[in-house]
């Protein structure tokens, strides 16, 4: 219940974005939604698997970023602005090139002096990639990330999906995949065949497909292995929250790195017994834990 309720029936209102357009460097395109009051502050909020900039949790946080004097991108990952992409691949837990490619845009375009990352789940999971992958590579004005409900451990949370108590999530999930491959399949016919999706149950057999093959990796467990943000996030060298709820239902325990983060300089986890997967509401207010939480621990932690 503390995953479905705010999923299904939060309202987040009187967010109006402004949408912007740009070209990646293999020929697609990006869509960013914005919230802009010419604050030389801006926070990047990257969205779940198969959500967008419309989602609640990115609305909640983009609106309260927002009360309190920060300019906000919302960026959708490629097919999930409303508008199928133009290349066969999509997006997937460890894609962070189009991320990269969204805060140099910002600092570039805009002038930015200081960059916040947020996400949620998948959104999470490329925020600490990002960030520990290449930490040399990073772009001063970044200055810290917050993550939440992330599954840091790619191939355990598979797992974890699997198991009957998740079978309304994952369908859901494979549902709206199942969507977009038909779609890209009569884009590319040569390239990507449409599977009889009935024989698609989990999820190893929908990334060993498509996932695997369209992203470069060599089958599903290689996909698991090499975009598991628990590869990269403790070479982390920024103040960076992760927020992982016990009762997550999308989460074993080995998302749960306490100890690793105890003993981490600047990556540091917290695991409130209640939240679900990016629920967290708050009784009695329009925001929610998770958008309190992550202005609070920049306020704390960045200059």
């Amino acid at each position: 219940m503390a995953t479905v309720i705010p999923s299904a029936f939060r309202k987040v209102n009187d967010v109006e974005y402004v949408r912007e357009r740009i070209d990646t460097n293999d020929g697609d395109f990006l869509d960013l939604d914005w919230l802009a009051q010419g604050s030389e502050k801006l926070v990047v909020i990257s969205h779940g698997l198969e959500g967008s900039s419309q989602r609640p949790y990115v609305r909640g946080m983009a609106k309260y970023f927002h009360k309190y004097g920060w300019d906000v991108l919302a960026w959708n990952c490629r097919s999930c602005s409303g508008e199928i992409n133009k290349k066969p691949r999509f997006y997937h837990h460890g894609d962070t090139e189009d991320l990269a490619q969204v805060v140099r845009y910002a600092v570039e375009r805009y002038g930015y002096s200081t960059i916040v990352l947020v996400g949620f789940s998948m959104g999470g999971s490329m925020t600490l990639k990002y960030l520990g992958e290449m930490v040399d590579h990073v772009v001063p004005q970044v200055r810290g990330g917050a993550a939440f409900s992330v599954p840091v451990d790619l191939g355990s949370s598979v797992d974890e999906l699997a198991r009957k108590h998740n079978n309304f999530y994952r369908k859901r999930f494979l549902r709206k995949l199942e969507h977009k491959i038909k779609v890209k399949a009569e884009q590319y016919p040569e390239k990507i065949q449409c599977s009889d999706f009935s024989n698609i149950r989990y999820f190893p057999d929908f990334d060993n497909l498509y996932t695997a093959p369209l992203h470069g990796f060599k089958d599903a467990a290689d996909f698991y292995n090499r975009a598991s943000a628990n590869r990269y996030m403790y070479n982390i060298e920024l103040p960076t929250l992760l927020v992982n709820a016990w009762n997550d239902p999308f989460l074993p325990k080995e998302c749960y790195p306490e100890k690793e983060c105890e003993i981490h300089d600047y990556l540091y986890f917290e695991s409130p017994d209640y939240g679900g997967h990016v629920g967290f509401t708050l009784k009695g207010s329009e925001f929610n834990y998770m958008e309190r939480r992550a202005l609070q621990f920049f306020n704390d932690n960045i200059d």
